[in-house]
């Protein structure tokens, strides 16, 4: 009777996990010979293990990841020039916490998606909040958050994201209203948050893909000054792994 009102006040101050492990012990008779230190560890240890789980799991579904990707599996053997240490040092995720971006470029197929997603998993592991976008479709949410009046709180959202993450940058250009708002967005978060962009086009050719050249000036200026620049090359992987 005394063990249900124990896991019962646990359950009411949201302790599922103490709640959880406290019943466990109980059942298993080899734990009765553990000290109270020793048994209150295991009841924290579980808690704490319970609550990391849940909020990765948050981060991992806010992120909206095209791609189920993490840094242990990248593929440093195929041919594309990534470096292995450059990739051990941004999975630290510090250029995060420093407020800097990381640009990848290279020709279709080098896996720049699969990076950028690993990198935003890892953030997602050290309890840092990551927003994946497909460029294209970041730019209908904005049309549609003008529409019904949610625009602001959208662009607070995003200026609070700890790593914003821009897919397919430059795959098709950006008339003036669009370059206005990727401008808004990139000027918010200048210095204070980090973005990461994946592009096919090089970067000096991102300008002529923005319609309103002083604005590419400004874009330019906060996405490139002080990044991580990572330039791949090479044939497509998902090409040569269909060869027999």
């Amino acid at each position: 009777m005394l063990d249900q009102q124990t896991v019962d006040k646990l359950k009411s101050m949201r302790l599922n996990g103490m709640a959880e492990a406290f019943l466990n012990q109980i059942k298993q008779p080899a734990n009765v010979a553990l000290s109270f230190e020793e048994r209150l560890g295991l009841l924290v240890d579980y808690e704490w293990t319970k609550r990391q789980n849940r909020r990765l799991a948050r981060l991992l579904k806010y992120a909206s990841f095209k791609f189920q990707a993490c840094m242990e599996d990248i593929d440093y053997h195929h041919p594309r020039g990534l470096d292995r240490a450059v990739m051990e040092s941004l999975s630290t995720c510090q250029w995060i916490l420093s407020a800097r971006n990381v640009i990848i470029t290279g020709p279709s197929g080098v896996g720049k998606t699969y990076l950028v997603c690993a990198l935003g998993t890892q953030a997602c592991r050290q309890g840092l909040s990551v927003r994946y976008f497909q460029l294209s479709k970041l730019l209908v949410e904005l049309l549609m958050a003008r529409g019904d009046g949610t625009y602001p709180k959208f662009l607070n959202t995003l200026a609070k994201t700890d790593l914003l993450i821009l897919d397919d940058f430059g795959l098709a250009p950006l008339n003036a209203a669009e370059s206005r708002d990727i401008l808004e967005i990139i000027d918010d978060r200048s210095r204070r948050r980090s973005t990461a962009v994946a592009a096919q086009l090089p970067i000096e050719h991102w300008h002529d893909r923005i319609a309103d050249p002083t604005v590419a000036d400004a874009i330019l200026d906060r996405l490139v000054h002080d990044s991580h620049k990572l330039a791949l090359k090479g044939e497509s992987m998902r090409k040569l792994s269909n060869q027999p």
